[in-house]
């Protein structure tokens, strides 16, 4: 840091010998919002056990998808709040797909497998149905989620509509589905000698926006 600072005021000292009028101040910024609302998510269940797999039954030459899971979230806030879901894949780098979540390695560097999220039948707190919608920039666009997964970093809000204006909208309390596609991918690449053990790890986070 030192240095980085150091190197940056002597360029700042060198530009200013070159405009007689320029200004010798700039301003710093520092913004936020502290939003009274607080949420707190939940998980019917934290983990997803597939059990002992045998290698004999892996394919050595295409993905072997596993048995579906279906999880319930919860969102519960102490009042109305403008919030999204978003979930980080702690085993980024392990997926052969931006779109999907990683297995971890075996040894280090091979890439074992993937898991599928995909958020279903969201309901609001009093029954009534809403739909999801997903921002890959940071909330500054939204498109349609229904039917669709979510990739690691997007965020998931939800809006009351199927059409009209895009754009999730304040809410109290959500329930939704996450249905979990788990997958290992091709073997033939892989040593599987040893015993090798599934590292899916995702977390979830309210986002208020």
């Amino acid at each position: 840091m030192k240095k980085s600072l150091a190197t940056l005021t002597a360029a700042l000292v060198l530009a200013s010998h070159g405009a007689a009028f320029a200004a010798s101040t700039v301003d710093l910024t520092v913004s936020g919002l502290i939003t009274p609302a607080a949420c707190t998510p939940g998980l019917s269940s934290e983990v997803i056990d597939h059990g002992k797999i045998s290698a004999k039954d892996l394919s050595p030459t295409s993905s072997t998808w596993l048995p579906q899971a279906l999880l319930t979230m919860t969102v519960s806030c102490d009042s109305e709040a403008l919030f999204a879901l978003q979930a980080t894949d702690n085993r980024l780098g392990s997926s052969n797909f931006p779109n999907a979540f990683g297995l971890g390695f075996i040894n280090g560097t091979q890439k074992l497998g993937e898991y599928q999220l995909e958020y279903r039948n969201p309901v609001s707190g009093d029954g009534t149905t809403i739909y999801p919608i997903s921002s890959k920039d940071g909330g500054q666009t939204w498109g349609n989620n229904e039917g669709a997964g979510t990739q690691p970093l997007e965020l998931l809000g939800f809006r009351d509509t199927r059409t009209g204006q895009l754009g999730p909208i304040p809410l109290k309390n959500v329930t939704t589905e996450i249905l979990v596609r788990t997958a290992i991918y091709r073997t033939d690449g892989m040593d599987l000698s040893n015993q090798v053990s599934l590292d899916g790890n995702a977390t979830f986070e309210v986002k208020y926006l």
